[in-house]
Formats: structure tokens, sequence, C-alpha cells
């Protein structure tokens, strides 16, 4: 009888797949030795010059190898993007010199000037890199909140459904440890993310020990209990098959039941240790006493080893059997090093081959002497064809993914009207001007805030925009008639993202949020708000956001000692060093309402302009007078750091420059001495972070373009006799204004916060603190009789 053609189909289908599970283990012993290969040579063959170890874990990428090539060249699709785990950035080098993205120089110069990063980065890497990675954890994260940008741009009409892909991380299982990952999960389940996969490289061993075996057994009940979908791969194919022969059950239960650190110093010590420690532990019963004797010792080595999270059809398996858009996490079983010769060892997290170990590897796969960097080395001309043809089909091997956005018009920011006000407050006003302007600037705003929205000044916005949700959400207030400020109602069109008490989840959301546009093909204006003084509590994910080169606006208020009665746990002190020093992100600090709408109309500008970045504005809920103008002079000398609010005579010999919420107390003083000291000018210093900066290029061109220029610093001061005496003042450290000195030689002053507050009023907590117009004046006395 003639085969049914059902059962042909079968028969090709399943030649088909063992095709590609071939293709993808030849892929893995290629990635393999690739990223072995260009550590050792960064390591021990490249010249050294400092004698310093380059380093570059050798281990870690062995550990993940099989997940990379089944993701890359199985599972991942055109729109899908990836947070690669840090010590795996040789391997995804690898992969991309396989798919033609990565050049030979880039991985011969890999952690050198120039060359291949340590770890994947957007902004340095010649590659395409969807999301940074360095700092463990963050990686893992952002890509579930870009699930959730990705929902929103949907939502919003600005990307269609079709076009969505899966945000994937790519982690180690010492990434768990990070606190990020569980505030994650609670935001993410929140909002109801989708699309969103983690891998988890199970190897067991972090850099300082073998991971504890209890806590791991808790990890799939936490990820469940957040409504995540949980795919364990514990076995490869090769066990599975052993485990179904006679004796295979034991063999199966004894691997469920054996430490971890057990488990890796085994692997380790290689088929003799194996079958002398499982023939005393369960080779009493003759059928496994069997099983085992019919392993060499090689084959009972890799049968051991052969966890799921090295089984290329076990995991292309698993990855086809989660298409639908729930969030999975997958448990890849792995070894640290496995195919390396220090697989299992404890050390072997930052642990390098010996030049004889790799030539034994290099022998091993067949790989030719002089052929090294040979993608496709060690398979002969018909497999390498035969492969190089499976990989160029690859829909990662066009290069590049990301596509150019339009930039959004920017309008003239009116300035808020009221001849008192407070910065936050202003700050409110045009955000809630700007959403009934009409103007599309508005439809591109999108806010979050960590449970501080009301407080930050962001509530009328939401009442006129609404949060963002998937599925509507009703006022309940509202319904009932209950008087309230706040009428918000949630749904898809809704331009708020309200998080939880969390400032890495804030300072995620906006990564996130500012990555649209490379990532989606669509801009977005991000704009978070949060408490000055934590954004210490989420420096690592700001700085993070900004590594990777995300755009967005942080308002940070209230700021300073000027909270008054909050006192010292909610009195900033030295976020202005935060804002000069954190590369990516200029920072304002404005008195005045009218200061603040140019800053936020420059900022618009900067966050979407080529050579541009993000814009961190620290601002306060202390009233000011305004004051008036005379033209618009000083708005352009005010966008470039400071201006003269009080000019100073030709020549002058005293100057007072202040920042910010302290202006009155400057003012104050300004009016006493000008009285003794005729000429005295008041500097009002808008931007300490763009004074210095500009200053710091100025000094540096003078080495690198053999001229100095002048910087705007310079310029400013340049009004200043060369004697001049400066007292410096800033509600925060006073090293922030008192580098200023430095600039024309002038003798300083420097006023400003070195300890921690405490509550009171503000006439009480300036005099303490010598922020008054009293200290000022003594301050300018003491330069004066010094």
């Amino acid at each position: 009888m003639a085969p049914s053609k059902t059962r042909i189909d079968s028969i090709a289908a399943r030649a088909e797949r063992k095709r590609r599970v071939t293709y993808l283990e030849w892929i893995d012993a290629r990635l393999r030795w690739l990223s072995a290969w260009t550590i050792h040579n960064a390591n021990h063959l490249r010249d050294s010059r400092d004698g310093l170890k380059v380093g570059g874990h050798q281990a870690s990428c062995a550990s993940m190898s099989t997940i990379m090539s089944t993701l890359y060249f199985h599972a991942l699709g055109p729109n899908d993007k990836v947070a690669v785990k840090p010590h795996a950035g040789p391997l995804l080098h690898a992969i991309h010199y396989m798919l033609g993205n990565q050049e030979l120089d880039q991985l011969q110069r890999f952690r050198g000037l120039g060359g291949a990063q340590s770890y994947p980065s957007r902004t340095k890497d010649r590659i395409p890199v969807d999301f940074s990675t360095g700092s463990v954890g963050l990686g893992v994260g952002i890509t579930a909140f870009a699930s959730l940008v990705q929902d929103y741009l949907i939502a919003h009409g600005r990307l269609a459904p079709e076009k969505a892909g899966r945000m994937i991380a790519l982690m180690g299982d010492a990434e768990l440890d990070e606190g990020n990952i569980y505030e994650c999960l609670i935001e993410g389940y929140k909002h109801d993310i989708r699309n969103c996969w983690w891998i988890i490289d199970y190897n067991r061993q972090s850099l300082d020990a073998t991971t504890a075996d209890r806590m791991f057994r808790r990890f799939d009940d936490i990820f469940e209990t957040c409504g995540w979908r949980v795919v364990t791969l514990k076995y490869g194919k090769l066990q599975k098959a052993a485990f179904a022969r006679p004796g295979g059950k034991a063999i199966e239960q004894w691997i469920d039941t054996c430490p971890n650190a057990e488990y890796a110093a085994l692997t380790y010590q290689g088929g003799a240790a194996w079958r002398e420690r499982l023939m005393r532990d369960i080779g009493a019963d003759k059928r496994v006493a069997a099983l085992i004797a019919s392993y060499d010792d090689a084959a009972l080595s890799q049968l051991m080893t052969n966890l799921g999270g090295h089984c290329a059809e076990s995991l292309a398996e698993a990855f086809d059997d989660a298409q639908d858009d729930r969030p999975t996490v997958f448990i890849a079983y792995t070894v640290k090093g496995y195919g390396l010769p220090f697989a299992g060892h404890k050390d072997n997290h930052a642990g390098l081959m010996n030049p004889s170990q790799v030539e034994a590897l290099r022998q091993g796969l067949g790989i030719a002497e002089g052929d090294e960097w040979a993608p496709y080395a060690g398979l002969g001309d018909n497999a390498a064809a035969e492969l190089k043809a499976f990989v160029d089909a690859s829909p990662l091997s066009a290069g590049n993914r990301e596509t150019a956005a339009p930039a959004v018009p920017v309008p003239a920011i009116p300035v808020p009207e009221g001849a008192e006000q407070s910065t936050q407050a202003a700050f409110g006003r045009i955000l809630l001007d700007l959403s009934k302007s009409g103007h599309p600037i508005a439809d591109h705003i999108v806010t979050t805030s960590p449970d501080v929205t009301v407080s930050t000044n962001l509530g009328a916005w939401v009442n006129q925009r609404g949060l963002f949700r998937r599925q509507e959400l009703k006022d309940v207030f509202q319904l009932a008639r209950i008087p309230s400020a706040q009428k918000w109602t949630g749904n898809g069109a809704g331009q708020h993202v309200e998080l939880g008490i969390a400032e890495q989840n804030l300072f995620l959301t906006l990564a996130a949020l500012g990555l649209a546009a490379p990532l989606f093909g669509t801009r977005l204006l991000p704009i978070g708000t949060v408490y000055d003084p934590f954004i210490s509590r989420g420096l690592d994910v700001l700085n993070y956001g900004c590594y990777q080169d995300a755009r967005f606006l942080l308002v940070a208020t209230p700021s300073g000692l000027t909270l008054g009665p909050e006192g010292g746990a909610h009195q900033s002190i030295n976020t202005p060093l935060i804002g000069i020093g954190q590369p990516g992100l200029t920072y304002f600090e404005p008195a005045y309402a009218d200061e603040l709408a140019a800053m936020m109309e420059w900022a618009f500008d900067h966050m979407q302009a080529d050579g541009g970045g993000s814009v961190y504005l620290r601002l306060t809920t202390r009233t000011l007078d305004q004051v008036e103008r005379a033209g618009t002079g000083w708005r352009d000398d005010a966008l470039k750091g400071g201006y003269w609010l009080k000019e100073p005579g030709e020549g002058a010999a005293h100057a007072i420059v202040a920042t910010g919420a302290i202006m009155p107390e400057a003012f104050a003083a300004w009016e006493q001495l000008s009285e003794d000291l005729p000429g005295i000018g008041l500097l009002n210093v808008t931007s300490p972070d763009l004074l210095q900066r500009g200053w710091s290029a100025q000094r540096a061109n003078r080495w690198t373009k053999g001229e100095a220029g002048a910087s705007h610093a310079d310029a400013l001061l340049g009004r200043l006799a060369r004697n001049a005496s400066l007292v410096t003042v800033i509600d925060g450290s006073p090293t922030s204004l008192a580098w200023l000195g430095g600039v024309r030689g002038h003798r300083v002053s420097p006023l400003g916060l070195d300890r921690f507050g405490q509550t009171g009023d503000l006439p009480d907590l300036y005099r303490t603190y010598r922020l008054d117009a009293d200290a000022i004046v003594d301050a300018m006395a003491e330069l004066i009789l010094d």
C-alpha cells in the first residue's frame, strides 16, 4: 500500500525540523567558538600595553549560546526587540558577525578603544542593539515597559497592530536577586503587559557562589502570581530519551534532588566522576547500572549536561508553543561554561581559557589553524554553504532594524500669567495650556509619575488627557457625584501612565518611552515627575536611560531645603551635582516662570535633535515675585546657562551668583551691598550644568583644536575685574557653583547645603543653613576684608 499524503507530509515536516535543529546546533558551536576566540584574542593574542586583564566572560557566553542561537535563528521575528544579558555581549557580536552586520576589526578590538563594547550598547556598538545592558536587571525590566509603550502606541493609532513584536530579555539567573525585577513585575501586572518574554539562563552560578537551591523553587510561583506563563526547560531530548529506558526514572529523580553545587562540581569533573557518583547513589538497581554502563565516560558526561537550555530542539518547541501575547518566562536549565574545559567550576565566571585549552577546543571543532575568525570554519564546504544560506534567510540579516521618526514641531510656549508664581505651579499651568492648545505637540506628550502626580502639579493635565489603560477605568467618585479636583478616567486614549511608588520603574518607563522613535518609528515626548530628593533612589536607572540615548524630560519637584516643613528626608542636597555630572542630561534650575517656559520650549526641541538628549528641570514650590523684563535679550543667555539679572559695572570687583529658589535672598543682599559697593552685579545661573560643560569644552579645545574660544561662563565673568570677589549661593551643594572661581581666577565664597536639613519655616532654615541675605552679605564682607 502506498503511503498516504498525510504521512508523507508528516515525514517531510519531521525531516525539515531535524534539518533546522542541525543548523541550530552548528550555529551554537560556531557562536560558542567565536565568542570564546574573541575574548581569547583580547586577553592572550592582542598586544597588552598596560598588563591588565581584559576579561570577557567566556563561561557566561557558553551557558547561553544554545538559547541565543535558537532565539535569533529560529524564533525571532523582524519586529521583536531583545535585551541581551550583559555578559553574553560577545555572543551578540558573533551573531551579527555571522549575519554580516559586524566587522572583523570590531571583534579583534573587543574591549579596546573603538572596538566592540564589553556589554551591548545602543550608542557605542556598530551592530544593531535594541536595548543597552550592563547594570544587571535593568535590561530585563525595560522590556516590560517597552511592551507597555508598544501597547500605548497601538492604542493611539501610532503603530499598526500587525507591527507588534515581542519584547524579550535574556537574563542570567543571578539577575533575579535584583530588586527592580520584582518592582517591575508588580507594575507590569497592574498594566496587564503583553508580548513580553523573559528567558532565564539558569546556570545556578553567579560571580561569587553557586546559586542557592531553596529560593528558586519560589520563582515560578512569583511569576504565575503576576499573570505570567512559566515554561521550565530542565531536560534535553537526550535526557528524556534516557529517562524512558529501564532505570531512567531513577536517574531523573536523582537529578531532581541533586544540590546545585554538587551538580556543578560533577560537571567539571567529567564522565568518570558522574559514573562513580551515580553508581554509588543509585547503582544498586541493576537496571540503573545497566543504563549507566551503556554510556562511555564522554557520552555519560554529554548525557548529564544535556539540560533543556542546551537542547536546540527543546528550546525551539518551547518558543513555538508560546505564540500568543501572554507574558512568558522560560526557565532554561544550563551549565555555566558549557562545552568549555572549566564547565561547572565555581570560579569560571571571570575565568579565561589558557592557550593550550583554546587550542584543544579549536582542534575538537575541526577548525584549521588560521581559520579561527572564519564564521563557518570546521564544517566543510558543503555544510558551510548550507548553513550560510540558512543564516542569510534570517529576518535579521538586513542589518539595522530602526527607522527614522519625523520631528514634532515645537510651538512658542507662553508664560503663565501671575505676579507671584512658583516654578512647580507654572509647570502645571504650561502643560494644561498645551493640552488645550490644539497644537500637535500635545498629542505626542505622554506623562508619568510614581504616585506623585497630584503633588507635582500634573493633575490638571490628567484631567484633560486622562490615564492610559488598556481597559476602561471609570472615576467612581465622579460617578457618585463626590466633589474632587481630580477627575481621572482611564482608557486607551489616555496620555498619563500612573505608576506605583517605585522610582526605578519611573526611570525605566521614561527610558522605554524615550526610545519610541528608534524602536517603533514614532516619536513620543515623555515627561516624568518625581520628588527631587528621590532622583537618587533611581539614579542607576537614570544613568541607564541616558547611556542608551533615551530622550525624556525629567521634572523634579519640590527640591532643596526650600521644601521646609517636610524635613531632611525630603530635602535634596546633591541633585545639582547629579545634573552637572550626568552625561546625556541637561540640567536647568529656573527661578522664574518665563525662564521655565523658555526651558521647556528648548527641551522639546533638544529631545528630538541630532546630538540632543534628555533634560532635567529642578523646580520648587516656593512662590517668587516675578521680575519685569526689558525685552527678551536675557532669554538666549538664560538658555546658555546664565544671565546678569543686575548688570555689573564695567570692571566691577564684586558679584553675587545665585541659582533658583534662593533668588529673593540674593536680590535682597544685592540691594544691601549696592549701597556700599557700586557696580556690584547679580548673576542668575539658570544652568550650572551648561555653564560648566561649556567651560570644560573651552579648555579641552586648547588641546584638541589648538584654540580656546570663549565659553559663556568666561564671557559673563569677563565683565568683572580680574581680582573680583564672588559669593555663590544655591539651595543645594555649594560645589555646584564654587567652580566658577576657576574660570577667571576670581575669589569665591560658596554658600549652600553640606548637611541634612530639618523641619522649619524658610526664615529659620535659611538663617540656620546660611542661605539668607545676611549670610550673603557676611560672606562678601569676609572676602573684602580677607
